[in-house]
């Protein structure tokens, strides 16, 4: 963990219709200390070949392949075994990122002193242009207003591995594994810190939004009763927060 290396993960499974973008918006960050590891979850298309051409001509790139597929936070996990960087982050293979946004957000962790950063975001059409809806975050969240404020999103964190461990910031086997890690590890340290610049673009489809919707309230809500345990009424009083800002993100 020398140099300030940063360890970028991505899941991938049947990524190839989005691929060369992801892998060229890492390519063209403006800091260059980085290797990216791509966990392959037993994809069915050709993803893998695309990958391979392009650790033919870039030696940062690593390609690792899971011997079943266990899904993105199993994969996840695997990258973060594999990771030798100081600074860990993610990027899922159909996101997004500003060139400046590696650059920028080690600078902000160093200025922080932190173990856990995130940034701002835009939603992007299917083709990868935003479209203006843009999420800006607060300054820092601690658990109780993470609980109610599930900003964080996965492509934009950051985590300091000299001050946080692996198995602090390994993924659950669950629904929404992501949030339910920023929540543990928000258990063991203070705040994650906003830096509040759209730096990442989170790029979706037409057609799905709806069933999203629905899964995602049935999922955040199985989190606060049965991942974190909370009350009928504490559990209620989080929700309402999580829906009010759910609904403003995304209109």
């Amino acid at each position: 963990m020398k140099n300030d290396l940063v360890s970028i993960i991505v899941p991938v499974y049947n990524a190839s219709k989005f691929l060369d973008y992801t892998i060229k918006t890492v390519q063209n960050q403006t800091y260059e200390n980085w290797e990216l590891i791509l966990v392959n979850d037993c994809s069915k298309d050709n993803s893998v070949e695309i990958i391979e051409n392009y650790i033919k001509k870039d030696s940062r790139i690593k390609l690792f392949n899971q011997e079943k597929n266990g899904g993105a936070a199993l994969a996840r996990n695997r990258g973060i075994d594999e990771a030798l960087g100081k600074y860990l982050c993610y990027i899922d293979a159909d996101d997004l990122w500003d060139k400046e946004k590696l650059e920028k957000q080690v600078k902000f962790m160093k200025e922080k002193d932190c173990e856990f950063s995130f940034t701002g975001y835009e939603f992007a059409d299917e083709n990868g242009i935003p479209n203006g809806k843009k999420v800006f975050i607060p300054e820092k969240l601690d658990y109780n207003h993470a609980l109610r404020n599930t900003t964080i999103w996965t492509s934009t964190v950051m985590f300091d591995l000299d001050k946080l461990s692996k198995e602090d910031i390994y993924m659950p086997n669950i629904k929404s594994e992501d949030t339910a890690c920023w929540w543990r590890i928000l258990k063991k340290i203070k705040y994650a810190y906003g830096l509040n610049e759209i730096l990442s673009f989170y790029r979706r489809t037409a057609g799905t939004l709806s069933s999203n919707k629905f899964e995602a309230i049935k999922r955040i809500w199985h989190l606060y009763r049965k991942q974190e345990k909370l009350n009928i009424f504490k559990a209620s009083y989080c929700f309402c927060g999580y829906a009010i800002r759910a609904v403003l993100r995304r209109v």
